[in-house]
């Protein structure tokens, strides 16, 4: 080529996916920068530690392994292998109607295994500490992008060049580098929060994962490893802005009563067990998922409701498919081409599960008492219908590709 490359890739963004991305591309051999405005917290007890937990599935996990981050997580899964949904949506909070699935009906391994974000970012830490190939530079953040057909260059926020033939977006929903290289997106809001953190509970989850529907959004029950030797899981709670606001202002004790009575009381009195954090819910997707030398993956090309865990599993999947493309042709890395076929093989699987969560989510946020019934009879339906079944859980486990 002529030129000098700093590297093979610049990855801006050390997520998760940024931090996954680069761990599974300095695995095969490619030298990678990665940069973050901020350094990764990995001790669940600190200030602004990320309170989310994340259920890999199973196609997730492949990634993992061969990005050599999975063996530095194994012993730390709490293992997803029923998968219950509950309608919830009568007067009261009580379960009306409650749908198991349980992975052995497919498989024999379990739907997924869940961790705290927190973790997952200390098992990435400790694999590119072993990776001599990536170069993760905390603290520092990507300014500027300018690409030429053979090549970008990306300034610094320490005033530094890198020249690189592919640039890698996992700078989240609200990209620089996506902006930057005049992609445009398409977003729509539904009047929705999310509050996320941790609770004990006294009666056992045994490994199953509880998603409780009624008017506003999911209350969603995810298993985590026991906590002060009482069982323990992560909760994810969509309502309506401002209730969610209403609720961040309640103390411990209030805000724990009402958690207990929204999850129908399935698992005896929550005790809340970690800070509360709060996230606006959106549904957004860029409208391509490369530019010149440029690729997308993660919240810089795909964002929707915490619903059916899709989210970080539809990253890896890009991960993943921008590996297999690279490694295909490595001297063709960042072309015209390898980036058109990025975009073919990974959008209309994006944006069927993202107009499928777009859909579950609004059928979750129906309150009128016809609509409210229409989703009781529609689960029970849905959930019994043999074929149906499978489907979700073949698509909760990622193994139909469209």
């Amino acid at each position: 080529m002529g030129m000098k490359m700093d590297c093979d890739i610049l990855i801006s963004g050390g997520g998760i996916a940024g931090l996954t991305a680069a761990a599974a591309f300095g695995s095969a051999g490619f030298k990678v920068i990665c940069v973050d405005p901020a350094p990764p917290i990995t001790d669940g007890e600190a200030a602004g530690a990320d309170m989310r937990s994340t259920a890999m599935l199973q196609p997730a996990r492949r990634v993992l392994e061969a990005a050599g981050i999975w063996e530095h997580l194994q012993d730390h899964a709490a293992p997803l292998q029923i998968m219950r949904i509950v309608d919830a949506g009568g007067t009261d909070p009580e379960p009306r109607v409650t749908r198991e699935f349980n992975a052995s009906e497919i498989s024999d391994q379990p739907f997924g295994w869940n961790f705290p974000n927190w973790l997952l970012r200390r098992a990435l830490m400790a694999r590119l500490a072993d990776l001599p190939t990536v170069d993760f530079r905390p603290g520092t953040s990507t300014t500027s992008l300018f690409t030429r057909t053979a090549q970008a260059r990306v300034g610094l926020s320490d005033g530094s060049r890198i020249t690189t033939p592919l640039v890698i977006a996992a700078d989240g929903r609200n990209s620089p580098m996506r902006k930057a290289a005049g992609i445009d997106v398409v977003k729509s809001g539904y009047g929705q929060k999310a509050i996320v953190f941790a609770v004990t509970h006294p009666i056992p989850h045994e490994n199953v994962s509880t998603e409780i529907h009624r008017t506003g959004g999911p209350f969603t029950l995810v298993p985590l490893p026991d906590r002060d030797g009482m069982p323990c899981s992560a909760v994810v709670w969509m309502d309506d802005a401002a209730e969610c606001t209403r609720r961040m202002a309640l103390d411990a004790q209030h805000f724990s009563d009402e958690a207990s009575l929204r999850s129908c009381h399935l698992f005896g009195p929550l005790t809340l067990a970690t800070p509360r954090n709060i996230w606006p819910i959106i549904t957004q997707h860029a409208a391509r998922l490369s530019g010149e030398r440029i690729a997308l993956i993660a919240e810089a090309a795909h964002v929707m409701p915490p619903i059916g865990a899709q989210g970080l599993n539809m990253s890896l999947q890009d991960v993943s498919t921008l590996l297999e493309l690279a490694q295909q042709n490595p001297d063709d890395l960042g072309s015209q081409k390898m980036l058109d076929a990025y975009h073919k093989m990974r959008f209309s699987d994006i944006m069927l599960r993202v107009r499928g969560i777009d859909l579950l989510n609004r059928a979750s946020q129906a309150s009128a008492p016809i609509a409210r019934d229409a989703r009781a009879t529609g689960l029970n339906a849905l959930y019994a219908m043999a074929p149906v079944r499978k489907m979700l859980m073949e698509m909760g486990l990622g193994m139909r590709q469209g």
